[in-house]
């Protein structure tokens, strides 16, 4: 009946958007898959695809299986990499994915030393994942996540590892470099720079300019942050970053950073991983080396 290979051939069929081009990945021939996918059809009395000219539509079962083949086979190959690498004597692999544009360079502290006192582990950081976290931890795709918004879900668990204040950043002649703290409406008039990342997920509307009913004059989008701060430096804008984050280029660059409204805005970095891994050595291991780092540096700093 049903086995893995048909899970397989489904995603791959999904994914690659032809029989052919599934069966190049799979490695099998065209008639090999589709003799195995019209079996299975057989074996359980309803069609997976219907054939819509020369392109393939899946039916309400085959959306049904591709939706198990989602969950399952990447299950399925986690658990044989780890097998794999228990008999070669690897400890296992880490692969942290990043839903926080800035939280790069505070990872970098803290996988340095993780990397020298746990040689037997891999570990691999995906930015991809930067707006789909959550479904790639549940999906198996990665085992642990960077974020500062994490989500009450079955299944996983969030350990806060550090707190910081998002703050705006101006150059030190700009006209608002003498004050402590700003005021949405102060903004109304600036350019302000943020990373490529949604509106709905940016602190700096959600928490401060749009419960006042503000806009910037212009928000314009930069995908690195040496580039971002060039740009405030140069009075091209202002930017809103963790404090932590511009430490490291203020007196450089002459940067000031300023409070956002009378109380700030404050934030946790988290690290979500799934509850079933709780007891993983070597990832429990990772969260206290990031509890370590406070404020983007070592906590004896």
């Amino acid at each position: 009946m049903l086995e893995r290979i048909h899970l397989a051939i489904v995603l791959e069929v999904e994914k690659q958007g032809s029989l052919t081009a599934a069966a190049d990945v799979l490695c099998v021939t065209q008639s090999a898959l589709s003799h195995s996918m019209k079996k299975l059809e057989q074996q359980l009395g309803t069609d997976i695809w219907l054939r819509e000219g020369r392109s393939l539509r899946l039916t309400q079962a085959g959306q049904f299986l591709l939706a198990v083949a989602q969950r399952i086979v990447p299950q399925l190959n986690l658990a044989e990499e780890r097998l794999r690498q228990f008999a070669q004597g690897e400890r296992g692999s880490l692969r942290i994915g990043m839903e926080c544009h800035p939280c790069y360079q505070w990872l970098l502290k803290i996988v340095s030393p993780y990397l020298a006192d746990w040689p037997l582990v891999d570990v691999d950081v995906k930015q991809k994942f930067q707006f789909g976290g959550i479904g790639a931890l549940f999906g198996y795709e990665i085992d642990l996540l960077v974020t500062p918004d994490p989500v009450n879900k079955p299944g996983l668990l969030f350990e806060p590892v550090f707190d910081y204040e998002q703050v705006l950043v101006v150059h030190q002649d700009h006209r608002l470099a003498g004050q402590q703290q700003v005021t949405p409406q102060q903004l109304s008039e600036e350019i302000l720079i943020t990373y490529p990342v949604p509106v709905d997920r940016l602190d700096i509307f959600n928490l401060f300019l749009l419960p006042a009913n503000c806009l910037p004059k212009q928000h314009k989008t930069i995908e690195t942050t040496d580039i971002m701060l060039q740009m405030v430096a140069s009075g091209r804008g202002v930017t809103a970053l963790p404090k932590w984050l511009v430490t490291d280029y203020a007196p450089q660059l002459r940067l000031r950073t300023l409070r956002l409204g009378n109380d700030g805005i404050h934030k946790q970095i988290h690290l979500g991983i799934r509850e079933a891994d709780g007891a993983i050595d070597y990832l429990q291991a990772f969260i206290a080396y990031a509890r370590q780092v406070r404020n983007g540096a070592p906590a004896s700093a």
